[in-house]
C-alpha cells in the first residue's frame, strides 16, 4: 500500500528535526523576551528577536532559492528582486498607515512625494491603504514577473549560465530603475519611517515578537510545502529535468511548464520572505536588488547543502550570523570571508553542511550493513 505523502514527509528525519527546532524557537524567544527580567542572562533583548526575526526571513529566501536550484537545476541570480518586490509591497502599505504622523503631516501622500512636489497619489500606489489587497500584490508581483520572464526565457530553452546571467541582469535593471525618484518609490532612499502595522506600534515589544513568531511559522510552511512538492510526481519530474533535461523533454514531458510552474512558485515565495523582513528591518531600498544580494543567497544554499530545503534555511542563518558577527568585529574582512567561506565549502563540502552529513550518515549505514552479512 503507498504511503501518504503528509506522512513521508514527517517520516523524513531531517524535516522531524527541523520542525522540532522550530518548535523551540517559536516557544523559547517570545518567553525569553517578554517573561524573563531584563536583569537575567537568559533575557532575550527586543533588538536580538528583530534580528533573529530577519535571519529567518533570509532563511525563507534560501528556501525558496533552493526549491528551483536544488531540486529543478535553476540558478537563478536575481530571486533578490523578487524577495525585494515583495519587500517593497509591504512597505507601500506602512507607509499609506503613517497619514498625517509625517514630517510634512499630509494625509495620503508620504513624505517623499511632498518633497519632491507630487501632487497626487501614483496609480501604482491605489489599494495599498488595504491589508488584503497588499498582502495580494506582495504574492501577486514577484509571481507575475517570475512568470513573464520564465514564459519567454524557458520556451527559447535559454539554460545554465545564459539564465543565470539573464536573472542577474533582471535583477540590475529593477535596481537602476528604483533608485530614480521619477518611480514613485523612494529613490535610493527606499521606504522607512513605519508607524504601525494592523493598527500595533511596529515598534513595539509584542509587535517584534508577534512579527518573529509570523516569519517563523512562515519559514516552517515555506519548507512543508516545498517538502510537499519536491516529494510528489510532479517534484520527481523537476529532479528528472535537473539531471537530464533533454531526456526528459524526449520522453514527451512540457519541460519549460514545469519549470516555469515551479519558478513562478518560488518568486511568490520569495516575495512572502521580503513582507516579512520589511517591518522588522524598519526600512526597503533599491540596494534589495543588488546582484550581490542574489549572489549572497545563492552562497546561503550552497553553504547549508543544495537539494535539501532544510540545509538552505539553516546555510542563511549561519552565514548571516557570520556577517553580523564580522561587521561588528572586522568589516574590511566580511567579503573576503564570504569569498573564502564559499571557496572552502566548494573545494571540501561541495554537497554543504546537511547534504554531507546525509552522505556520511549513509555510508556509515551502508557499511553496517555490509559488516553485519554473514559471510559465506
Amino acid at each position: 500500500m503507498r504511503t501518504p505523502i503528509t506522512l513521508r514527509l514527517l517520516s523524513d528525519q531531517r524535516i522531524a528535526w527541523f520542525l522540532a527546532i522550530m518548535a523551540v524557537v517559536i516557544l523559547a524567544v517570545p518567553v525569553l523576551n517578554l517573561l524573563v527580567p531584563q536583569n537575567s542572562i537568559f533575557h532575550v533583548p527586543t533588538y536580538i528577536v528583530s534580528l533573529l526575526g530577519k535571519y529567518l526571513a533570509y532563511a525563507m529566501l534560501a528556501v525558496a532559492l533552493d526549491l528551483v536550484w536544488g531540486y529543478c537545476g535553476i540558478l537563478s541570480l536575481g530571486h533578490g528582486a523578487f524577495f525585494a518586490l515583495g519587500g517593497y509591497a509591504m512597505g507601500m502599505y506602512l507607509m499609506r498607515q503613517i497619514g498625517a504622523r509625517g514630517v510634512y503631516a499630509h494625509p495620503i501622500l508620504p513624505d517623499f512625494m511632498v518633497f519632491l512636489n507630487w501632487k497626487e497619489l501614483p496609480v501604482t500606489w491605489w489599494g495599498f491603504s488595504n491589508f488584503g489587497y497588499a498582502m495580494l500584490m506582495v504574492m501577486l508581483v514577484p509571481g507575475l514577473l517570475a512568470f513573464v520572464f520564465g514564459w519567454f526565457a524557458f520556451r527559447s530553452r535559454v539554460t545554465g549560465v545564459y539564465l543565470s546571467i539573464i536573472t542577474q541582469a533582471m535583477t540590475y535593471a529593477l535596481m537602476l530603475a528604483f533608485f530614480r525618484n521619477d518611480m514613485g518609490f523612494g529613490g535610493n532612499n527606499g521606504l522607512t519611517d513605519f508607524k504601525d502595522i494592523l493598527g500595533f506600534n511596529i515598534q513595539a515589544q509584542g509587535t517584534r515578537v508577534a512579527l518573529f513568531v509570523l516569519t517563523a511559522l512562515f519559514l516552517v510552511a515555506a519548507v512543508l510545502v516545498s517538502k510537499f512538492v519536491t516529494s510528489s510526481a510532479y517534484g520527481k519530474v523537476l529532479i528528472a529535468i535537473r539531471d537530464a533535461e533533454s531526456r526528459t523533454r524526449f520522453l514527451g514531458y512540457r519541460v519549460e511548464r514545469f519549470k516555469l510552474l515551479v519558478f513562478t512558485l518560488s518568486a511568490a515565495m520569495a516575495g512572502i520572505a521580503g513582507a516579512l523582513y520589511v517591518p522588522q528591518v524598519g526600512i526597503i531600498n533599491p540596494s534589495e536588488f543588488a546582484p550581490g544580494f542574489s549572489i549572497e543567497a545563492v552562497i546561503w544554499v550552497a553553504v547549508g547543502g543544495r537539494g535539501t530545503l532544510v540545509g538552505a534555511a539553516l546555510g542563511a542563518v549561519l552565514v548571516n550570523f557570520m556577517k553580523t558577527w564580522l561587521t561588528g568585529a572586522a568589516p574590511e574582512f566580511w567579503l573576503y570571508g564570504l569569498g573564502a567561506l564559499f571557496i572552502i565549502v566548494t573545494l571540501f563540502l561541495p554537497k554543504g553542511i546537511v547534504g554531507t552529513i546525509s552522505q556520511w550518515r549513509a555510508a556509515r549505514a551502508e557499511r553496517r550493513a555490509t559488516n553485519a552479512v554473514p559471510a559465506e
